[in-house]
Order: C-alpha cells, then structure tokens, then sequence
C-alpha cells in the first residue's frame, strides 16, 4: 500500500506544481485555494508512504514522479521547448525512480 500512497503522491505533485502556473503567483483566488490543497494532500500521501519505505526513497520517487511529469506537462500544455536534452535528461530521472523502486523492500 506504500507504493500506492506514493505514486499518488507523485500525482498530486504534478498537479500542484501545473496550479502554480494556473495559480499566477497566489494572485488568483480559486487556482491558489486548489494548488494549496493539492500541496497539502500530495504530503499527506507522502507521508502515508513514508511509514512503510525508506525516506530517502520516497522522497526521491515523489520529487522524480513531478519533476518528470510537471515537465512533460509543461511541453503539452505550455508548449515548453521538447529539446533531445530534456527528454534524456528526464529519461535518466525515470531510470534512477525505476532504480530505486527495484532496490527497495516495502
């Protein structure tokens, strides 16, 4: 059930940090109210996964999950740049959370 509680942390992520951008710096009231909650139930999650894995792990898998996600996100939605460089450069953050998930016991 860590693992679960992880990935869904993982997503809650991603979705809070897509709300800062929508969220305008906290200047706009209902997109700063929803990346807010969205902040605070992506740490309840984590902190559901953490009683089962190693910190260490599920910090690393939760910052990789949004850090990969927030960024293909960025290029979808934002049209940010989808050069060769960023696309390994997240394909070795996917190896390093695939890495740790199989070296991991939980």
């Amino acid at each position: 059930m860590s693992w679960i509680w992880l990935i869904i942390a993982g997503l809650l992520e991603i979705a809070w940090a897509i709300g800062l951008k929508y969220a305008d710096g906290f200047t706009k009231l209902k997109p700063s109210v929803i990346t807010v909650l969205l902040m605070l139930a992506s740490f309840w999650c984590l902190a559901q996964a953490v009683r089962g894995l190693p910190l260490g792990t599920s910090y690393a898998i939760w910052t990789g999950i949004g850090a990969v996600g927030t960024a293909i996100l960025g290029m979808i939605l934002f049209k940010e740049p989808a050069t060769v460089a960023r696309l390994l450069c997240m394909l070795l953050i996917v190896a390093g959370i695939v890495g740790l998930k199989l070296t991991t016991k939980g």
